[in-house]
């Protein structure tokens, strides 16, 4: 079929919406219908309301507000025919098969031919949905399973039937990954395909083991949440996010539609006291609370249930001794006599069990089970993965322990693992006991890959420089949190003297959760406590060189940014001739959360975007002003779109909706540059100097007046306006970026000195969030 370049949506509830948002985001004109609400006016109100509300949500399923007006409303009443001009049709309406089949009924009269109609079910088979339609409508339907919110959820589940078009299927899944930046795994048409049948089982699991066995919540969620590679949210705190009232509908949905054998109905057990916390409203965050609440009346304490009287009490900081015994040991931790051992090993081992009787199931390939607890439930390595860290044999003895059945790929994997490497490619054991290569869609590269079969050309303890093919390099963080520190910019310099000699262009790119959370604080701090002052200057400088050696390299350097980029890690794609970044990228200039100013050029290259910026007033404090008022309030993107609008990215600059597409896309973005490659002119300045600085002040001391700034925020603002009005410079006269520089470096020195400022970075240090003092 055709490219999918129009998309409908029935449905406006949660997940119809945020569907409609995420194909808007990607630039892609959205249709959204409901019913037409009794009595309404407004025909269309439950559609408009939902884009209406979605605008005011956080987090935000609109990646921007452009995005918002791709979205039409209508109704199905008045407005199914304009299903004749949309390429895919996604059903997302209440989980009843009579309602589903008399919609295809309505969509088959209307639908023009070719165009693919999928279910967003995730508890009703594709057989059952088709029955009684018609040839044509089965071979253009498919089942695409979205996970809530829709925007930030990577996985996509397809299941096809018999009767589905291969190249249905294909558009669909090719329109998913590259469009709308999904992880797409093929399932078949079981009951909760994969993640959520799993997923649901260690739920389940968590819950009645710990209510069982007197387990605290928070004693629960730290067993079962770091020490296996899990979000630390664990169980209970996952449940309070998605909604303990879903939890009695999904399970029940799951247990009726499962054989009698299957291991899923051993964790089907009641726990009272969640029954009774759900009649009560205590659904979770979007109720009066779950497993966990704040409590308002005593000042929004943190509160957790006793799970044994369903009662609130004051939440507990969990210290474990199982954990500290086990170390990084799974297996000692499953192993751990104490109760805490025996509740992890519980939920753990009947969970990976369970995962193992899908392999031939739910799914031929054991990756894409991996892949969808991965990105379905955040897990950093899925259950193969995670049982190939405890050791096959290993666990398959501590399944037999506990009577678990032993499914036959644990059997055909004895004495090896599910995953090996093999002439420097990753693979994974087959159900026949094969290993096969595990090949990524075309224009994917992983560094991760790269890495298997080669060695960096140059590396330290917090970066690496690697040769990506076809004479471009990669230049990667690799420090905790990618923080930037002095290894960093040395090896930045080092790295783009050999590119220089013998290869086309650089990209600066990583696999981490962030692309960089800027300066390692923990130097300056330890720096600033031992007066080395030289110290921390000689930093901001290298740090300065390195930057600007980025900006006037005489080959192409392409950021490649994902995740979080701030401070320092915004400051180098500042400087970078290009960015091609994730969509869900948030960049910001925050270091006056730490009570000092951008200074690695983060000021200069932010001055010379706004000063250019076609939007503004002509003169020397448009721009001024609006540079202040984005860094003054460390102000970080909310996606790459809106850093476009910051001028964070410049309007060329490119996005990519897939994450695992991105080092191909940048690469790609690199390659295109190398003819005619030129550095840019230095920029100059003419700025406001001594009145603007008084202008800036101003405005912060009325900040000030309304409670808004606090003593420390004036004295910080006061550095930054400082460096942003040019210090004494004269408004007839331009000046320089060396000039920028100095008055960024005098600013960060001054303020780094300050008692205010060490007691922010400290602060940051110890609990991850900004002092207000």
């Amino acid at each position: 079929m055709a490219e999918i370049g129009r998309v409908a949506v029935i449905g406006a509830g949660v997940m119809g919406a945020g569907i409609a948002a995420h194909v808007a985001n990607a630039g892609v004109p959205v249709l959204l219908l409901d019913i037409v609400p009794a009595g309404a006016a407004d025909r269309s109100a439950i559609a408009k309301g939902a884009v209406e509300k979605m605008l005011k949500t956080e987090p935000a399923p609109f990646m921007s507000a452009a995005a918002a007006k791709l979205v039409e409303t209508g109704n199905i009443e008045d407005d199914l025919g304009r299903l004749a001009d949309c390429d895919w049709i996604v059903e997302a309406v209440v989980e009843k098969l009579e309602v589903k089949q008399g919609l295809y009924a309505r969509i088959e009269a209307v639908r023009k031919p070719g165009s693919v109609v999928s279910s967003n079910t995730s508890t009703i088979p594709l057989g059952r949905l088709v029955e009684g339609l018609t040839d044509r409508f089965k071979s253009d339907f498919l089942i695409t399973h979205f996970f809530n919110p829709p925007r930030y959820m990577r996985l996509l589940e397809i299941v096809s039937g018999p009767a589905t078009r291969p190249e249905a299927t294909a558009a669909v899944a090719r329109f998913a990954d590259v469009r709308l930046g999904k992880s797409v795994v093929h399932c078949a048409d079981r009951p909760g395909f994969i993640a959520n049948r799993l997923g649901i089982h260690w739920l389940a699991a968590g819950v009645v083991e710990a209510a069982e066995r007197g387990i605290p919540v928070e004693a629960a969620d730290a067993l079962i949440g770091r020490p296996f590679g899990i979000p630390k949210t664990g169980i209970f705190g996952l449940i309070d996010l998605v909604g303990l009232d879903l939890m009695p509908h999904v399970i029940g949905s799951m247990a009726g539609a499962l054989p009698a054998g299957d291991l899923f109905h051993a964790v089907n057990r009641p726990v009272p006291v969640v029954d009774r916390m759900i009649r009560e409203g205590y659904t979770g965050r979007k109720g009066k609370g779950g497993f966990y609440r704040l409590n308002r009346e005593k000042g929004r304490a943190r509160e957790a249930v006793d799970l044994a009287t369903g009662a609130y009490r004051p939440q507990a900081k969990p210290a474990v001794q199982a954990i500290e015994d086990a170390g990084r040991s799974m297996e000692a931790l499953m192993r751990h006599p104490s109760p805490e051992g025996r509740y992890a090993r519980a939920v753990m081992a009947s969970t990976l069990a369970y995962a193992a009787m899908l392999a031939g199931d739910a799914s031929d390939d054991i990756d894409a089970i991996d892949e969808a607890m991965r990105l379905g439930y955040n897990w950093k390595q899925g259950p193969f993965e995670l049982i190939d860290g405890i050791g096959v044999d290993r666990f398959t003895a501590l399944a037999e322990e506990d009577g678990l059945p032993v499914a036959p790929i644990l059997k055909t994997a004895a004495g090896r693992s599910f995953y090996r490497v093999e002439g420097g490619r990753r693979q994974a054991l087959t159900l026949d006991g094969t290993y096969r290569d595990l090949v990524r869609p075309d224009g994917v590269i992983l560094l991760a890959d790269l890495k298997l079969a080669s060695k960096p050309l140059m590396k330290n303890g917090s970066a690496a420089l690697w040769d990506i093919g076809d004479g471009v390099c990669c230049f990667e963080f690799t420090s905790k949190m990618n923080a930037l520190d002095p290894d960093v910019l040395d090896l930045l310099q080092k790295s783009l003297e050999v590119v220089k000699a013998g290869h086309k262009a650089l990209v600066v790119y990583n696999e981490g959760s962030n692309f960089s959370v800027g300066a390692n604080l923990g130097l300056a701090l330890f720096a600033a406590n031992i007066a080395a002052w030289g110290q921390i200057e000689q930093l901001v400088e290298a740090g300065q060189r390195a930057y600007s050696a980025v900006k006037y390299a005489p080959f192409p350097v392409v950021g490649a940014p994902a995740g979080m980029a701030l401070g320092g890690g915004c400051e180098i794609l500042l400087h970078c001739h290009a960015v091609q970044a994730h969509a869900e990228t948030y960049m910001g200039l925050v270091e006056v959360g730490v009570g000092v100013i951008p200074g690695w050029g983060g000021c200069k290259e932010m001055l010379a975007r706004w000063q250019a910026a076609p939007t503004l007033p002509k003169g020397p404090m448009p721009g001024v002003s609006k540079v202040f008022e984005t860094v003054s309030v460390a102000t970080v993107s909310k996606s790459a779109a809106e850093a476009k609008d910051l001028l964070f990215l410049r309007p060329t600059d490119g996005v990519t909706m897939n994450r695992y597409r991105l080092l191909a896309d940048a690469k790609a973005r690199a390659l295109a540059m190398v003819a005619g490659h030129k550095a840019p002119a230095p920029a100059t300045y003419v700025l406001p100097g001594p009145s603007g600085k008084v202008a800036l002040d101003m405005a912060v001391a009325q900040f000030a007046r309304l409670g808004k700034a606090t003593a420390h925020d004036i004295v910080v603002s006061g550095a930054l306006a400082e460096v942003l009005s040019g210090g004494d410079a004269d408004p007839t006269e331009a000046i320089g970026e060396e000039d920028v520089l100095a008055l960024e470096r005098r600013a960060f020195m001054r303020l780094i000195r300050t008692p205010g400022t060490l007691a922010r970075v400290e602060h940051m240090l110890e609990t991850g969030k900004p002092l207000r003092n």
